[in-house]
């Protein structure tokens, strides 16, 4: 059985834990105070975070890297596209969220005031230029939903928590949060500290 170790308030936790619950199979979750993370977890991921995810002698951290395992373990539902092309696309996708977007989390979350403003206008801006998008499909990749929507979704969740405001013009982006939020698998993943991120 796979067991994840994941931070009861870490996006990238509630990422992999979205996805083991899409896939609807038998897991097991640990959750890690990130305040008082166990001594194992630094013997398991030399950065000392989480996720991170054991299944026998298999250790893996990294949230794009655990949740493209599971979906190549699990594959229905299907989360990434079979097509290497689309594939290729998907993943250069999450490397831009990753850099344009989740990067700001740690100044947002953690930064001298300074820093948290610039990050809080980087993320915003990110998040301006995705929206339309919206006008013309429903997720990320189109009509289905995928391992993009995944992986935005817990910034998403996350806006009024980490203090940032969409103009008018995001309102296509925050139709499509409401929908990813309604799915039963992301409701199911929320821990009781994320429950209470949104007003």
């Amino acid at each position: 059985m796979m067991t994840l170790y994941s931070g009861t308030t870490c996006p990238f936790s509630h990422r992999c834990r979205i996805v083991l619950y899409e896939k609807g199979m038998d897991f097991q979750i640990v959750d890690v105070d990130l305040f008082d993370k166990p001594e194992d977890l630094a013997v398991m991921n030399p950065y000392n975070q989480t996720p991170v995810l054991v299944e026998r002698d298999l250790v893996l951290y990294e949230s794009n890297i655990i949740n493209e395992y599971i979906d190549d373990r699990f594959p229905h539902p299907q989360l990434m596209p079979a097509d290497p092309a689309l594939k290729a696309r998907a993943r250069l996708f999450l490397f831009r969220f990753e850099d344009d977007l989740f990067s700001h989390i740690a100044a947002i979350e953690s930064g001298t005031a300074r820093q948290a403003e610039q990050a809080r206008g980087q993320v915003r801006d990110g998040l301006i230029q995705i929206a339309p998008v919206f006008l013309r499909q429903k997720h990320m990749l189109g009509d289905e939903f995928s391992m993009l929507d995944v992986a935005i979704a817990p910034l998403l969740w996350r806006l009024d928590l980490y203090g940032i405001q969409l103009p008018k013009q995001a309102a296509p982006l925050m139709k499509y949060a409401e929908r990813l939020f309604s799915r039963s698998a992301f409701v199911e993943a929320l821990t009781p500290s994320e429950k209470v991120m949104r007003k």
